[in-house]
């Protein structure tokens, strides 16, 4: 064989070999950020625009299989943070690329739920606006009319971190018409404040020390606003769990109305219709006793799901868990979906 048919040869199984490894590996999942206006956040008292920034992420074989169909995950960022962050926080578009192309791809859908005190609570408010309104309707509207989804609840899942936790469990409850499946990552304001909580410092501040104030201090003005909204009461159009130094009781049963762990019994056909309900939290994160406490109320009235409790703190395994963990549950989940 003379040198000129070895290099063409050698060339050729190059050539044969670089193509088996890109034909191996699935193509990177695509993320496009979006502006989608909500007619449910229009009018608020706070100011909170309806024009929402979301994040939607294409899995790889999206622009490939022009004809297939996709179900859909909506994951509900945590308080005081953005959409933006959480793609910074959790890479949502590597985790896809790992699972790679299969019959369970899924999109991902990130919305921004940031409101002037740091976050939506993903409630209906005149003051923040009608957010959980935005996710359940104006949201799942927009992206299955501009792509390619399956359009039907047992290929809508929900998930959220903290906040977003939150949002999971009370959306999924309130609309299960909507959604299918729930997974509450490190979720926050499950159960009932009790009275000894309310603290008569808010009721002196201005809104400038409030909007300036530490964590604890925006969480319970956002709170009120999300929960005891009260369009009578400038500049913060809500009501506070004191007055005059003493817890009020009424504003108090208005948050514990908002409390998932509470509401459960009244919503138990919703959480038995779930194909499939999961929670989880660190071992020392600070809101470990909401999971516990819902994992608890969910066992008492016989409504099928999984706990995990894991070594770990509020957030630092998040982002390897939505992908050993989340994307796993919502793959079962979706297995054998048809449009």
């Amino acid at each position: 064989m003379n040198r000129t048919r070895k290099i063409a040869l050698a060339l050729s199984a190059l050539a044969t070999s670089a193509l088996a490894t890109l034909v191996a590996t699935p193509a990177f999942a695509r993320v496009e950020k979006l502006v989608v206006h909500s007619q449910a956040v229009e009018g608020n008292l706070e100011g909170n625009s309806p024009e929402r920034t979301v994040y939607v992420i294409l899995p790889p074989s999206y622009d490939t299989a022009k004809k297939r169909r996709f179900p859909v995950l909506y994951f509900l960022h945590g308080f005081t943070a953005t959409a933006e962050k959480y793609l910074g926080y959790i890479p949502f578009d590597a985790a896809l690329k790992a699972a790679g192309a299969g019959p369970q791809e899924m999109i991902v859908v990130v919305p921004d739920s940031h409101t002037r005190f740091g976050g939506s609570m993903y409630s209906n408010s005149p003051t923040v606006g009608n957010f959980e309104d935005y996710i359940a309707a104006d949201l799942v509207g927009y992206v299955d009319g501009h792509f390619r989804t399956i359009a039907k609840r047992t290929a809508r899942g929900i998930a959220g971190h903290s906040m977003g936790g939150y949002g999971t469990l009370k959306l999924g409850m309130k609309h299960p018409d909507v959604f299918g499946a729930l997974y509450a990552m490190n979720p926050c304001c499950l159960t009932p404040r009790p009275a000894e909580t309310a603290d008569p410092k808010f009721e002196a501040m201005t809104l400038e020390q409030a909007l300036a104030g530490e964590f604890n201090t925006i969480g319970n003005f956002a709170v009120a606003a999300a929960w005891s909204p009260d369009p009578t009461r400038p500049p913060f159009f809500s009501r506070l769990a004191t007055k005059d130094g003493k817890p009020v009781p009424f504003v108090l049963a208005q948050w514990a109305a908002n409390a998932p762990a509470a509401m459960a019994a009244q919503y138990l056909p919703a959480l038995k219709s779930m194909k499939a309900i999961a929670l989880d939290t660190g071992d020392t994160d600070f809101v470990q006793f909401e999971a516990v406490g819902m994992h608890d109320e969910l066992t008492r009235l016989g409504v099928p799901h999984d706990y995990d409790l894991y070594v770990g703190d509020h957030g630092n395994k998040v982002p390897e868990r939505f992908g050993s963990k989340v994307l796993p549950f919502f793959t079962k989940v979706f297995a054998g979906v048809k449009p």
